[in-house]
């Protein structure tokens, strides 16, 4: 007998019964009859001291439904993202609420437009159920090798190629166990349906139910082949952007570097041109000497160094978003994660101290 059988054999009809009463999926009470049929045949369910123990636990719990209703509530602070999460209907994650909050008397959480917030004693139910799960999570992944040997995760094309993907290389010398699985995606992928570990995602580090740890400021400049200058003289003005080839020229990024330079852009100036769908993409029109685009210079850093890419301009401009490194919350203490996030954050901070150390020296 494995260890889930072993584990299911400690309940015994009666505990399934009440597990099934509770709010577990219709197609199982199909099952109801034959264990009413057992517990009645078994001594009322109870057989050794450990059951007695787990009936009378059972007994005093709330429904389990109810109580992993609450906790995606609570870490999502939304119901329609609990209710994606769960597979349920927002209804039904309502329901599951009300049942808690008549059970204790008080209610749980405040509704502020789409945001659920918690109550005071919403807030300490949820930092004990967050401990509980972080143990049950754990408990079942040691039932998997798979679950602490393979850490997926999800970045944008231009972060994977221009970044990871000559990095990762570190991190998995230091930790051979841990297989890599990525997931290359431009929208933002939840990672509770996605089965993700981890992301690294750019934006403002405001994502409800998620960790965000900041790793780099998402700044940008235009940038170039140098063969496409033809000896000019640098910096240039950065009003002679306004006179070359841009690569994306309908990118968001260029009225807010225009405008950060002093330059006037007048009503369209995002016609014609090359049009891509990532920086990545980007980049590899840049360095064929197609034109100028807007890039991080973090990501570009090989290049930069060989000289194969060149910022003409000194201005450099940004939008308030940064690289974050982001996992859910109640996975924190996941050893896979773990190990990750204590090479990525620390491998960040070093490439900004010696950057800052650069700018230091170069002034």
């Amino acid at each position: 007998m494995n260890i889930l059988a072993e584990a299911l054999a400690m309940f015994t009809p009666g505990a399934i019964i009440h597990l099934i009463d509770h709010g577990c999926p219709p197609d199982l009470k199909l099952a109801r009859k034959k264990c009413v049929s057992s517990a009645a045949a078994s001594n009322k369910g109870i057989d050794t001291p450990y059951q007695q123990a787990l009936s009378s636990a059972m007994r005093r719990l709330p429904p389990l439904p109810a109580v992993r209703a609450f906790e995606a509530v609570a870490r999502r602070s939304t119901f329609t993202a609990a209710a994606s999460e769960l597979g349920m209907t927002q209804a039904a994650i309502s329901y599951q609420i009300k049942i808690l909050e008549e059970r204790v008397g008080e209610p749980l959480f405040v509704r502020r437009g789409r945001r659920a917030e918690l109550t005071a004693g919403g807030a300490r139910v949820a930092s004990r159920l967050a401990t509980a799960f972080d143990e049950i999570e754990m408990a079942f992944d040691e039932l998997t090798g798979e679950s602490e040997t393979v850490l997926r995760i999800a970045t944008t094309a231009s972060f994977a190629n221009n970044w990871l993907a000559g990095n990762i290389g570190a991190f998995q010398a230091a930790h051979p166990d841990i297989e890599i699985e990525l997931e290359v995606s431009g929208t933002v992928i939840d990672l509770a349906e996605a089965r993700i570990d981890v992301a690294i995602r750019s934006g403002r580090g405001d994502w409800p139910g998620l960790k965000s740890e900041h790793l780099a400021k998402v700044d940008f400049t235009p940038m170039c082949s140098p063969a496409l200058l033809e000896g000019r003289d640098l910096p240039l003005d950065a009003g002679k952007a306004l006179e070359m080839r841009r690569i994306s020229p309908q990118d968001r990024w260029w009225p807010i570097w225009f405008r950060s330079a002093g330059v006037e852009i007048g009503d369209d100036p995002g016609r014609g041109g090359i049009r891509m769908d990532s920086q990545a993409t980007e980049g590899q029109a840049a360095l064929a000497g197609h034109g100028i685009a807007l890039m991080t210079p973090m990501l570009w850093r090989p290049e930069l160094a060989s000289g194969r890419l060149v910022c003409p301009f000194a201005d450099m401009a940004d939008e308030g978003t940064a690289y974050w490194f982001v996992y859910a919350e109640n996975r924190r203490h996941t050893r896979k994660i773990a190990r990750f996030r204590d090479w990525l954050v620390p491998t960040f901070r070093a490439m900004a101290a010696a950057a800052e150390m650069g700018a230091t020296e170069g002034a």
